[in-house]
């Protein structure tokens, strides 16, 4: 596996996120290691909160929500996709799986030694969020779902994910800033466009952002999709506190919200609330908001 790695000068005067990165080293599924980027916030000894990030983005999309998080105690750690951020990148499309993104997550988790986590996975980071606390539901005190889903392949995908998808395949360059803000309801800020460009000097390094449409389960026969199948059954049987925060303004996972709901036990009878003027980056559009529904659903279930 060859590998890539963002010059750190890339990382300089980034608005809005002080925080410093740390690294651990996680196998690479094959024989070798790669090095995971993630940032941390608040207090040591809080209660800790684990955000992933999606597609095309990395943690400088949780800063907002970070500061409110550590504002009323929490532990946040956010970490960087294997492909994105700071961590290391695959050079090669085929390196990246949805199944190695979940072992390189999982290992993450293992190195931190993390234990009674709050799961907040937007995008990509539900659908490996999702699935590893399927695969260890007991290491996970409750779980925010915004603005994502975990598809199986047995209903159609939206049109305008399908044409995304197609977009990011056959783009001579991928544009991530465009990207991002095709997803948002607020105008970036140049700044903030040129944060999510930093950890992509060329193609060379965009093969995970490439990769990530064609690994979501989208067809019944795709290769994960009896593994997320699998991951819904325990879902359904899944009784600790739940919440799905999702955006009013996302055409890509906004369905998912009401299923997540009424599917998952410890969703029942909770209010699950709706951030208004959101779009599929609501981290982006209402960040402060996201954060305090957050640690309001943290704090009334300790």
């Amino acid at each position: 596996m060859r590998i890539l790695r963002t010059p750190d000068d890339r990382f300089a005067d980034l608005p809005g996120f002080p925080y410093e990165p740390r690294y651990a080293d996680v196998p690479d599924q094959d024989g070798g290691t790669l090095r995971m980027a993630y940032v941390e916030a608040g207090p040591a000894d809080g209660p800790v909160v684990l955000c992933l990030h999606g597609e095309p983005s990395w943690s400088f999309l949780y800063r907002d929500v970070m500061r409110v998080l550590a504002g009323d105690g929490l532990r946040v750690v956010a970490p960087d996709l294997v492909g994105f951020g700071r961590s290391d990148k695959p050079a090669e499309i085929a390196d990246h799986t949805y199944a190695r993104h979940i072992a390189w997550v999982r290992a993450l988790i293992d190195v931190l030694v993390l234990q009674d986590l709050t799961l907040v996975g937007q995008d990509w980071g539900g659908l490996i969020g999702l699935r590893l606390l399927a695969a260890q539901p007991d290491r996970f005190a409750r779980a925010v779902a915004a603005n994502t889903g975990l598809p199986t392949g047995d209903f159609p995908m939206p049109e305008t994910w399908l044409r995304f998808r197609e977009s990011v395949r056959t783009a001579p360059s991928f544009d991530i800033a465009r990207s991002v803000q095709s997803g948002c309801r607020t105008t970036l800020p140049g700044a903030v466009r040129a944060a999510y460009e930093a950890p992509f000097p060329d193609e060379a390094h965009k093969a995970g952002p490439r990769a990530m449409p064609g690994l979501v389960p989208a067809e019944a026969d795709d290769p994960e999709a009896p593994a997320n199948r699998a991951a819904w059954d325990v879902l359904r049987r899944w009784d600790r506190p739940f919440l799905a925060a999702f955006s009013d303004q996302d055409p890509i996972t906004g369905p998912m919200a009401p299923l997540f709901a009424q599917l998952v036990p410890g969703a029942n009878g909770r209010a699950h609330p709706t951030i208004e003027g959101a779009g599929h980056f609501l981290q982006e559009d209402a960040g402060e908001r996201l954060g305090r529904e957050i640690a309001a659903f943290v704090r009334s279930t300790a």
